[in-house]
């Protein structure tokens, strides 16, 4: 293994806040082959979606330390990669010219150390301005920053985050590609990164390393794999026709997260109809003009997404969580949409959907639903959802009692719409009904306050009219 120069741990990264461990699908490269910057490496599972890990590192794949099908932690080791044979070099010159106090022995335990016992040796020997960005949490980018920061070429090293714990948001990245400040500085900047820079001190460059590795993030697939449903006949009763079903880890990870619901939260469940006669005719009358001029199809979620967003404004405390001592109630209304595919469901968010016209809606769930199925979904869209919307109507459901997301307080189901005759000034009309079913948390919410809610829903879906506009 010497030819191929210093093996390198590659660990599992830490792909978002709420993830602690992710399961190898499929390795993507084998021991022996080359493996180029930023090429997958191998295909991962997670509670919120399949995606592939990238190799930061250019050189040769090394051992394989966790096989498919493994669940692996946040932080454990996967593989190793073996660098070009330059870096072992300079790493056995370099301590007498810069840091005669860390012996070379110590350079390869420090590639898979944790990010906190080798970033204050790091920041005490670089300049200040490095020294912002090199703590641990801005170590951490998400997949969205890595991927705007790879496509506009910029360095993140060099961006000062704003976020929790001085971690770099989106906003940072933009911010800094108006300046222009981390692209004029990318290329000198990846040179110093690179394994086998000669001037870089042995505990400096493993550093340097270990950051590259656990800033690996995520990056979707075309086509995620979701491992194969294989059908076998059970041997115990071969008479019956009874099959084996094997779990996926999704479905898996959808089993815990949904006996973690009902087994920490109380569920409670109301409902209420609505009268959306005046919003079927509203939804008749643009759906053409729609389609033709924004290229989507107009839906009745939309007007829902908008009526419920509002109705949390009036009353805050349905966008909140538990937190044992406390009560949070999130400022941002981020509206979780429950997407059914054949495999699973998930729950993409529409950030700030409060911010958002219909037609800004319209676009948002199209746009969430399209990627779900095809399995293009990030890491990102599954993040920070403080309430959900479930379109039960879409498959004829007249009446449903969802399972709250955790840790959200509530889940509200906007079932189908059917024709009932309805009393109204003591005559009898045919019009356009739903119900609405809520789930909700009563160790945050009563009735009172539910109902409360569910009225204002009520309310702001009965005003649609002919005049409504959706820009």
């Amino acid at each position: 293994m010497s030819q191929k120069g210093n093996p390198t741990d590659v660990v599992m990264p830490q792909l978002a806040e709420s993830l602690v461990s992710a399961t190898i699908a499929k390795w993507l490269k084998q021991p022996g082959e080359t493996v180029e910057q930023y090429e997958p490496i191998c295909e991962v599972i997670t509670d919120k979606v399949n995606a592939e890990i990238p190799s930061v590192l250019e050189g040769v794949m090394g051992e394989l330390l966790a096989a498919e099908g493994q669940e692996v932690a946040v932080g454990e080791v996967i593989c190793q990669i073996y660098t070009g044979a330059g870096s072992a070099e300079s790493a056995s010159s370099a301590p007498a010219a810069s840091a005669p106090s860390n012996a070379p022995a110590q350079t390869q335990p420090a590639v898979s150390a944790p990010v906190q016992s080798t970033a204050a040796p790091q920041r005490q020997s670089e300049p200040a301005a490095a020294a912002g960005t090199a703590g641990a949490m801005s170590g951490r980018y998400s997949p969205a920053v890595q991927s705007l920061a790879s496509e506009h070429g910029l360095n993140l090293s060099l961006i000062q985050g704003t976020g929790a714990g001085g971690r770099i948001t989106r906003r940072d990245v933009l911010k800094a590609l108006e300046n222009g400040t981390a692209q004029a500085q990318a290329p000198a900047a990846q040179q110093s990164t690179a394994p086998s820079a000669p001037a870089a001190p042995p505990a400096s460059a493993a550093v340097t390393t270990d950051y590259a590795v656990r800033n690996s993030g995520m990056h979707l697939s075309e086509t995620p794999a979701i491992p194969k449903i294989e059908l076998e006949q059970a041997e115990t009763a071969p008479a019956r026709g009874e099959h084996l079903i094997d779990v996926t880890p999704l479905r898996n990870a959808i089993a815990r997260n949904m006996r973690q619901s009902v087994s920490e939260i109380p569920h409670a469940w109301t409902m209420i109809e609505v009268d959306v006669t005046n919003l079927v005719m509203l939804r008749n009358k643009l759906k053409e003009e729609f389609k033709r001029s924004e290229g989507i199809t107009l839906t009745y979620l939309p007007f829902l997404i908008k009526a419920v967003v509002n109705a949390i404004k009036d009353y805050p405390i349905m966008n909140s969580v538990w937190a044992v001592d406390k009560i949070i109630v999130k400022r941002d209304i981020n509206v979780s949409l429950a997407v059914g595919t054949e495999d699973s469901v998930m729950t993409p968010v529409i950030q700030r959907a409060d911010q958002k016209n219909i037609a800004g809606l319209a676009h948002e769930i199209e746009d969430l639903a399209r990627r779900t199925r095809e399995g293009k979904l990030k890491l990102d869209d599954m993040q920070g959802g403080t309430f959900t919307v479930n379109n039960t109507g879409s498959f004829g459901s007249v009446l449903s009692y969802p399972i709250i997301n955790y840790p959200q307080a509530a889940i509200l189901t906007f079932e189908s719409i059917v024709k009932r005759p309805v009393v109204i000034n003591d005559m009898i009309g045919v019009r356009s009904m739903v119900n609405l079913c809520l789930s909700l948390d009563h160790r945050i919410l009563d009735g009172v306050i539910c109902g409360r809610f569910l009225q204002r829903v009520k309310d702001n879906l009965e005003s649609y009219n002919l005049e409504t506009k959706l820009y």
